[in-house]
């Protein structure tokens, strides 16, 4: 009997990127402790997940150190602190941080890669922040970290727009360029023609496409199993779901999804048992009516977030009446 069949074949390509530290902490404005993020770290090191997302490298002047944690700024010593002597050959993980055009003081905050344990810089960016954006990739291979572009809120700009911004990003560095659906409004069809659009515009770079799906539709794991149909090789999910408003595609779910025999899903269920649910019973985040319906009318999920802070956050009808009235 054949050891291979198509049900349980892989692509040795595929990497996964956890981001819940990174992306969960737009819940709590990255209040985590040491022993939290410790605790991601050992279960991506151990369930074999290629890249882990720690968080931010944004401006402390932006985000200042009284009302934000470390992992928005991901200072070298905080780093140190927390992983150590990190070895990404050792542990077959490489650590990644976000820095946002107009948000990072990416000149003095990116350091030479071989003085931190950082192997990538993660560039988000808006459609009219590109120019920004490609000097910060730029720069951030010349300090010898792998870079990746991600074109945030990709739902919400026009078909010219997208064109520029691949245009502009072809000639950098980049390893990757990302599908980023920030309001968690894209369906099937729209991952679609974003991955062949994106995959026509850098053909003979040698870029992959990346994937980065919200669930404020349910549909950020169907998304990413449909990108990665398609061809993306880079994708983007978080431990049980952790992220802001409706949160992300399941880091737990994509592992056992996937047929590569390296990944082990126990040692994420083990930090979702320890230290994820006590925090869910602390703070909000998953599907719920106010993050679907920004995610149907493609809005930033802000008005969801505020509504749920708010004084009658059970009241959906109201929260309905008030979105589409504003339309």
């Amino acid at each position: 009997m054949s050891d291979k069949a198509p049900w349980i074949t892989y692509r040795p390509e595929l990497k996964v990127m956890d981001c819940t530290v990174r992306d969960g902490g737009l819940v709590n404005s990255h209040r985590f402790s040491d022993d939290f993020v410790s605790a991601c770290y050992q279960a991506c090191v151990a369930a074999g997940v290629d890249y882990m997302e720690i968080g931010y490298k944004n401006s402390p002047k932006t985000f200042p150190r009284d009302k934000f944690g470390p992992w928005r700024h991901c200072d070298e010593s905080d780093l140190q602190r927390v992983v150590g002597d990190h070895d990404p050959v050792a542990t077959g993980l490489k650590l990644a941080a976000m820095a946002d055009a107009g948000k990072s003081d990416w000149e003095t905050q990116i350091v030479p890669a071989a003085e931190s344990p950082l192997s990538m810089i993660r560039v988000a960016f808006y459609a009219h922040q590109v120019s920004e954006a490609v000097d910060m990739i730029r720069f951030g291979a010349e300090q010898g970290y792998e870079t990746t572009a991600n074109l945030m809120a990709i739902s919400n700009i026009t078909e010219e727009e997208i064109d520029t911004v691949l245009e502009a990003i072809a000639d950098t560095p980049a390893s990757t360029m990302v599908i980023v659906d920030s309001f968690g409004h894209l369906y099937r069809e729209q991952v679609d023609r974003l991955y062949h659009k994106y995959a026509n515009a850098l053909k003979g770079t040698g870029k992959e496409i990346g994937i980065h799906a919200h669930n404020n539709l349910q549909l950020a794991f169907a998304n990413t199993i449909e990108a990665i149909i398609l061809g993306c090789n880079r994708v983007d999910a978080t431990i049980f779901g952790f992220g802001r408003g409706a949160g992300n595609c399941h880091t737990e779910m994509l592992l056992g999804f996937l047929r590569n025999p390296k990944f082990e899903v126990r040692p994420i269920i083990e930090v979702i048992q320890e230290h994820i649910l006590p925090l869910r019973r602390e703070i909000e985040w998953g599907p719920m009516i106010p993050y679907n319906l920004t995610g149907q009318l493609n809005l930033h999920p802000r008005a969801a977030i505020e509504w749920r802070e708010g004084p009658t956050p059970d009241d959906f009808l109201a929260f309905y009446d008030k979105v589409v009235s504003e339309i």
